[in-house]
């Protein structure tokens, strides 16, 4: 089965981090996979693209006419692409070489429409020792209290993420007024279409834990100021999803109860246990970034009321 594997970027900047999730895209094990670049309107990225992978039979290059965001640099790859599955990978991702192997189990196991994996942590600046791995989803990596299974889930993150190409076409793909554009914080392009595939076939995503990418977090990611905005526009985000979405926070709700009801007692015991000055920042940051995000949702209820209950997209 021939799997096609979209990455897309916008600046020059990001260019040697494409350069290495193409890499590892290339260097999977299983032989039928292809590589489609995308160029979100940037002509410098495209010839740079062109230059370096063009002359190679597995590589697709593209261009979208103008900076219109992630959702429609996707939605481009997977028209370019010629596999039975598209997936994608961020421009910060960097693919083990068994991944394409481990998502394809996943489809023959399950007879899925839809296969993710597991988001691992690349450190670029270091570890930080405040950050509760509860929310590392922040930084777009797999969080503690997620599954460890393999399961059924409404999405996976979008940088391993993956679905049957007659499907994805069927679904219109990506919603583009969704996902990040520049540097838009409001998101939500995946749990949107996890949202749509169920409504159409019945079916949820299949989560596969040993299917695993790894994403680079730079310095930034690693600032608590970004880190409390992050949160308090993922919170804006969710309502952004409860509104458009008859059942898109039921996995969210599943783990604010987890959180308050099992992680953070669990936090408090241990550090009344054994007290140290890492797991206080933890735990205070923990409480730090369910308050933003709760404040991000309000956010969102205020200006819809603001705004005469009218849709709060932006």
């Amino acid at each position: 089965m021939k799997v096609s594997v979209v990455v897309c970027t916008y600046d020059m900047d990001h260019y040697d981090d494409v350069r290495d999730a193409a890499d590892s895209v290339l260097a999977q094990t299983h032989e039928e996979t292809e590589l489609v670049l995308v160029s979100d309107g940037a002509p410098d990225v495209r010839d740079a693209m062109s230059r370096d992978y063009g002359d190679r039979d597995d590589v697709v290059v593209g261009m979208t006419d103008e900076n219109a965001g992630v959702s429609r640099s996707r939605n481009l790859g997977a028209e370019l692409s010629t596999g039975e599955i598209v997936a994608f990978v961020d421009d910060d991702g960097v693919a083990e070489p068994d991944w394409v192997e481990e998502l394809l189990g996943g489809y023959e196991r399950h007879d899925a429409v839809a296969v993710g994996g597991r988001m691992t942590p690349e450190w670029v600046a270091g570890e930080p020792s405040f950050l509760p791995e509860e929310y590392y989803w922040l930084i777009g990596v797999t969080h503690r209290g997620y599954p460890r299974e393999e399961c059924r889930v409404r999405n996976t993150w979008g940088s391993n993420f993956s679905v049957r190409r007659d499907v994805f076409e069927e679904l219109g793909g990506f919603d583009e007024d969704l996902g990040r554009i520049a540097d838009k914080q409001v998101q939500g392009e995946e749990p949107e279409f996890g949202a749509r595939l169920y409504a159409e076939y019945g079916e949820r995503m299949v989560y596969v834990p040993s299917a695993r990418v790894a994403h680079k977090i730079f310095d930034y990611r690693t600032d608590r100021e970004w880190l409390l905005r992050r949160a308090f526009w993922q919170g804006y985000s969710k309502f952004v999803m409860d509104r458009l979405l008859d059942d898109s926070g039921g996995e969210e709700d599943t783990y604010l109860r987890q959180l308050l009801a099992e992680s953070l007692p669990s936090r408090i015991a241990t550090l009344l246990r054994r007290p140290s000055r890492d797991r206080a920042d933890q735990l205070v940051m923990l409480l730090l970034f369910t308050a933003a995000v709760g404040l991000g949702y309000g956010y969102g209820i205020g200006r819809a009321v603001a705004l005469g209950d009218a849709s709060p997209r932006r």
